[in-house]
């Protein structure tokens, strides 16, 4: 899809869906191409359908990389507060022409996949339990 035509999709879903900012669905769109290339070197260079939870990770692994610490506060900043806000704006863009899918993907594959806030927060976590001081 051209970058215009994108644009077009995105314009049109924000017309009418106010839910998330218009980053979050050109992050997603990243993130999709991020994925369908992970998915494209574990499949000798073909390229194939990557499901719901591909995509979600990808989503996740792309966000930490590219915010960091931040990549919680940056999807909050932008209304994605979980797996089933990314798959929203997965199935308004397949309305919109701008995504493909099968006719088995539903908007319910993206849902419980895990806990999004806690997955961008989790890496920069304390891995041990902080201990209170004697007092």
């Amino acid at each position: 899809m051209q970058p215009t035509q994108f644009m077009d999709a995105v314009k049109a879903v924000l017309a009418r869906d106010h839910r998330f900012d218009s980053g979050a669905y050109y992050f997603l769109k990243d993130a999709l191409d991020f994925t369908v290339k992970r998915a494209m070197d574990h499949n000798e260079g073909q390229q194939r359908h990557v499901t719901a939870s591909e995509l979600l990770y990808g989503f996740r692994d792309l966000a930490l990389q590219e915010f960091g610490p931040m990549a919680s506060t940056m999807m909050n900043e932008w209304g994605v507060n979980q797996c089933s806000d990314i798959g929203s704006m997965v199935f308004e863009l397949i309305e919109e022409g701008a995504f493909g899918k099968q006719d088995s993907d539903t908007p319910e594959d993206f849902k419980n996949i895990f806990p999004l806030e806690e997955a961008l927060n989790a890496p920069f976590l304390p891995k041990t339990p902080l201990m209170a001081a004697d007092t």
